[in-house]
C-alpha cells in the first residue's frame, strides 16, 4: 500500500514539475507530510523527512523535465551557468538551517512563502511579457542563486517557486522561465538532498529505511514514476498560454500555502 501511495505521489509531482518547472516539491512535501505522519514518524522529524526526501526525488524529476524542455529550446543555458554555483552552495546551507527549525515553524514559513509567491504570480499573469529584457550581471545572478538555493532547501522544493518569478520579473517568457527553472532545480536538488542526508546523520536520529532525512523507499517510488509524468507536464506547459500557466501556478501555490499555515497553527496550538 505504501508503494502505491508513493507511486501516486510521484505521478502527480512529476506532472507538476514538467508543467510549472517547480520540481514537484510543492506537491511532494505536503503529501509526504501526511503519509509519514500516518506511518508513525514523530512530529519533531516528520517535516524534515518530507523536505529531505522531496529534494532527493527532485533530482530525477528535474532530469526528466529538463530533457523535455530542452527539446523545445526553452532552457537558457547561460543563465543556468550563472545561477548554479550559488544554487548549490545555498541549498546545502539551507538544509542545515532547516535542521535548526521546528516542524511547526517550517510549516508556517512555507505556507506564508507559498501565498506570497502565489500573489505575485497571479498579478503577473495580467501582464503581457514576451521579450527578454536585460538580466542582471553574472555576479548578481550568483548572489540571487544563493538566496534561491537557501530558501529552496528550507522549503524542500526545486526552486521553481523563486526561479520562475525571478526570471519572469526580468521579462523572460513564462515557458523559458519554466524550462530554465527545471535545469536549475537539478543543482538545488543534488546539493539540498546531500545536505539533508549529512545534517540528518549528524543529528543521529534513527529513521527506518532512511539515510539522514531522506526516506529511501519513498525516494525510489516517487522518482521512478515522476520521471515519466514530468515529460507529459512539460508538453502541456508548451500548449498553454503564459497567462494561463501563471494562473494555474498561482492556484497551486495558494492551496499549498493555506494547507501549511493551517497545519502550522494547529501544531503550535496543540
Amino acid at each position: 500500500m505504501e508503494l502505491i501511495i508513493f507511486l501516486a505521489i510521484g505521478a502527480l509531482a512529476g506532472f507538476a514539475a514538467g508543467l510549472f518547472g517547480v520540481g514537484g516539491g510543492l506537491i511532494i512535501v505536503p503529501l509526504l507530510y501526511v503519509v509519514f505522519t500516518q506511518m508513525g514518524y514523530g512530529p519533531e522529524i516528520v517535516m524534515h523527512l518530507a523536505l529531505g526526501t522531496s529534494l532527493a526525488t527532485i533530482i530525477v524529476t528535474s532530469i526528466s523535465s529538463l530533457m523535455a524542455h530542452n527539446k523545445n529550446g526553452a532552457v537558457l543555458w547561460p543563465v543556468f551557468k550563472n545561477l548554479t554555483p550559488g544554487l548549490a552552495v545555498g541549498s546545502f546551507l539551507g538544509a542545515g538551517i532547516a535542521g535548526l527549525l521546528s516542524s511547526a515553524k517550517l510549516q508556517l514559513i512555507i505556507g506564508i512563502f507559498a501565498l506570497w509567491v502565489a500573489y505575485g504570480m497571479f498579478m503577473g499573469a495580467k501582464k503581457m511579457v514576451e521579450q527578454i529584457r536585460v538580466l542582471p550581471s553574472a555576479a548578481k545572478q550568483v548572489c540571487a542563486g544563493t538566496g534561491i538555493g537557501i530558501a529552496s532547501a528550507i522549503f524542500g522544493i526545486g526552486g521553481g517557486s523563486l526561479t520562475v518569478p525571478y526570471l519572469n520579473h526580468y521579462g523572460v517568457r513564462m515557458q523559458k522561465a519554466v524550462g530554465t527553472s527545471a535545469a536549475c532545480g537539478l543543482s538545488i536538488a543534488i546539493a539540498g538532498a546531500a545536505g539533508f542526508m549529512f545534517f540528518g546523520a549528524q543529528e543521529k536520529v534513527e529513521i527506518a529505511n532512511s539515510i539522514g532525512y531522506v526516506h529511501i523507499y519513498a525516494f525510489l517510488g516517487i522518482s521512478s514514476m515522476s520521471f515519466f509524468t514530468a515529460k507529459l507536464g512539460a508538453k502541456a506547459a508548451h500548449a498553454l498560454s503564459p497567462q494561463m500557466l501563471k494562473k494555474c501556478f498561482a492556484g497551486l501555490l495558494t492551496a499549498v500555502g493555506c494547507y501549511f499555515i493551517f497545519q502550522g497553527v494547529l501544531t503550535v496550538s496543540v
